[in-house]
C-alpha cells in the first residue's frame, strides 16, 4: 500500500488552514492542523510529519523560534507561509533553516509546486545516497572522479567553485541565502562577505554555462540568494 506524505500545517487562521487542508487532502496528502506553536510542536512529536507548513505570526510563539527549535533535531522540509513579505523576513527565516518561503496571499498552485519540490528533496535524501554521478540537462558531475562536464566536455573548477556547485545541487529547488552559502563554503568567520560570493558565483555560472546563452541552471533571488533549478 502506498504511503501518503504527511503534512503538518501550523496556522492560526482557521480559514487559511481549512483551505490548505481541503486542497491537500484532494491531492491525497495526510494532513494535520494545528493553530498554535505549542500544539504544533506536540503534533510534530506525535505524528512525525514529512513536511511542515508554518505561519510565522502565531499567537503563543513566533514561528522563527519554532524553526530554530525544530532544526536542533530534524532536517525535514519546513515551508514558511506568512504574511511577512519583506526581504529581511525571508532571509531571516531561510537563514534559520526554513526550506522555502511563500508569501500570503498565495495561489494554491504555487504552494503545491513548492510542496512537490520538498517531496523530491526528501526522495533524493532517502534514496540516492550511493549515487556517484549526477546528470541534469547538459551538466554532469562525477563525484568519485571529481569531474564536471558540460555537454560531455570537462570544465575545470577551483575547489571552492566545486564545493559551491555541490552545495547548490544538494539543495536544488531551494533558495539558499547569501549568509547560508557563505557559512557553508567559507565558514562562520567570513559571514557577510557577499562580494566574494558574487565573484565565485559569476565564475561558476560562466564555467558551467553554454556559450552566449549563459547558465540557466542557477537563478538569482534578488536580495536573498540563489536557487539551483530543480529536476
Amino acid at each position: 500500500m502506498e504511503t501518503k506524505t504527511k503534512i503538518l500545517v501550523i496556522e492560526d487562521d482557521k480559514y487559511i488552514s481549512n483551505f490548505i487542508a481541503v486542497s491537500l487532502k484532494k491531492e491525497d496528502y495526510e494532513v494535520y492542523i494545528s493553530q498554535s506553536a505549542a500544539d504544533g510542536l506536540f503534533m510534530f512529536s506525535s505524528y512525525r510529519p514529512d513536511i511542515i507548513l508554518l505561519d510565522l505570526g502565531l499567537p503563543d510563539q513566533d514561528g522563527l523560534e519554532i524553526i530554530k527549535e525544530l532544526r536542533q533535531f530534524t532536517e525535514i522540509p519546513i515551508l514558511v507561509v506568512s504574511a511577512r513579505g519583506q526581504e529581511n523576513d525571508k532571509i531571516e527565516a531561510l537563514d534559520m533553516g526554513a526550506s522555502d518561503y511563500v508569501t500570503k496571499p498565495f495561489h494554491m498552485g504555487e504552494l503545491m509546486a513548492r510542496i512537490r519540490v520538498a517531496e523530491r528533496a526528501l526522495s533524493l535524501r532517502g534514496g540516492n545516497a550511493e549515487e556517484t554521478i549526477y546528470k541534469f540537462d547538459y551538466l554532469t558531475v562525477d563525484y568519485e572522479k571529481r569531474k564536471v562536464l558540460v555537454d560531455e566536455n570537462e570544465v575545470h573548477l577551483t575547489p571552492l567553485e566545486y564545493k559551491l556547485l555541490l552545495l547548490l545541487i544538494e539543495n536544488q529547488g531551494k533558495v539558499l541565502t547569501h549568509n547560508y552559502i557563505i557559512r557553508k563554503i567559507w565558514g562562520y568567520e567570513a559571514a557577510g562577505d557577499n562580494k566574494s560570493l558574487r565573484v565565485f558565483m559569476a565564475n561558476l555560472r560562466r564555467k558551467i554555462g553554454k556559450g552566449d546563452s549563459g547558465c540557466h541552471l542557477i537563478s538569482t533571488e534578488v536580495g536573498v540568494g540563489y536557487r539551483f533549478l530543480e529536476e
